[in-house]
């Protein structure tokens, strides 16, 4: 039995938090766009409860979507750089979805995000934004392990 060839995708949504987990699925859907010649979607989201530093200091919110979109245009930047269409969008949200939502309003055919490795205890407890995306998507989903 032939092996069937991965349908093209037209957009891809790259959803990042810009930890050392992003950087896996940031080469994959660059790799993905260049060789659909597909546009980018670079997404990522203020989530409120990340806003908590260490020793009870908080980032303000317009400090995070500052630091995050700092990011996501060297992301994009990179992707032109590569040939690829590519602009990015940051919302304000729990992340799994908000990337659900954004695949939607912008027509993705393919998500791509990387995965955190947690303990057992904790993603029983928590889950994953990977896990939710995965299963409530609605277009393939590719997660890459950190």
């Amino acid at each position: 039995m032939e092996a069937l060839p991965e349908p093209q995708a037209r957009r891809v949504l790259l959803a990042v938090d810009l930890t050392n987990a992003s950087r896996g699925a940031i080469d994959e859907a660059i790799r993905r766009a260049v060789a659909d010649r597909a546009a980018l979607v670079v997404f990522s989201v203020v989530e409120r409860s990340n806003l908590h530093l260490p020793g009870g200091t908080t980032r303000r919110v317009d400090q995070e979507r500052d630091r995050l979109e700092a990011g996501v245009r060297e992301i994009v930047l990179r992707a032109r750089q590569a040939g690829v269409a590519a602009t990015y969008l940051i919302w304000e949200g729990d992340p799994a979805e908000s990337i659900i939502e954004a695949s939607i309003t912008e027509e993705a055919d393919l998500i791509v995000l990387g995965s955190r490795r947690r303990t057992d205890l904790r993603r029983l407890l928590l889950g994953s934004v990977s896990s939710e995306v995965t299963r409530a998507a609605p277009c393939p989903v590719i997660v890459v392990p950190a």
